[in-house]
């Protein structure tokens, strides 16, 4: 598969995965729990859910490596404007590391192919602190277009757990009621703790 361009993307008016409006499982789970602290959005794109999270009393920073997503969040929450940061999860930024008590996850593994599904899992280790959550929202083996190769990627619950497996525990873990039209019961919020 060739380099994906999210920048692109953007650019084309192609960033299909935005569906306007933050994870419905995201908001429940928010709404349903006392989270706090330091939060981290990788992959924020319009920046939906660091909105959401600032709602709920987070103090949020979204990171993308895609300028224009970043531009077009900060167009749309104007109030919040500073909070989005272009930059890449893989390799972030050095205030970034070690800085975060909560990461919010939805869309931004199932936007990388496999291959680099290691380098998510060591960007959330460089960011998240030892104690932090990693609240997921996580796209479970989403349906393909004959010939589409992705993204988003097909993964599977199996799949998350081995990449979690050494360093992190399951705190929580459930098929949501509530989901973007087409997504229903192919979404999984699952939460674990960084214990190293």
């Amino acid at each position: 598969m060739a380099h994906m361009d999210w920048d692109e993307k953007y650019q084309r008016g192609e960033a299909f995965w935005d569906k306007g409006a933050p994870a419905p499982a995201m908001k429940q789970y928010l709404a349903r729990q006392t989270v706090r602290g330091r939060t981290l959005v990788p992959g924020c794109g319009r920046g939906h859910e660091v909105a959401l999270a600032v709602e709920y009393g987070l103090d949020a920073t979204g990171l993308d490596i895609a300028p224009t997503g970043v531009a077009e969040a900060r167009a749309k929450y104007p109030h919040l404007a500073e909070r989005f940061v272009v930059g890449n999860l893989f390799d972030p930024p050095k205030e970034m590391r070690g800085a975060f008590d909560v990461v919010l996850e939805h869309t931004c593994m199932s936007g990388l192919p496999p291959a680099l599904r290691a380098n998510y899992r060591r960007g959330i280790d460089l960011t998240l602190r030892r104690g932090g959550l990693l609240i997921g929202v996580w796209f479970i083996n989403p349906a393909l277009d004959p010939g589409n190769e992705g993204p988003p990627f097909p993964f599977s619950v199996a799949d998350l757990t081995a990449l979690f497996a050494e360093d992190y525990e399951i705190v929580e873990d459930y098929v949501p009621d509530v989901a973007f039209p087409g997504r229903e019961g192919r979404e999984r919020v699952r939460v674990l703790r960084r214990v190293v």
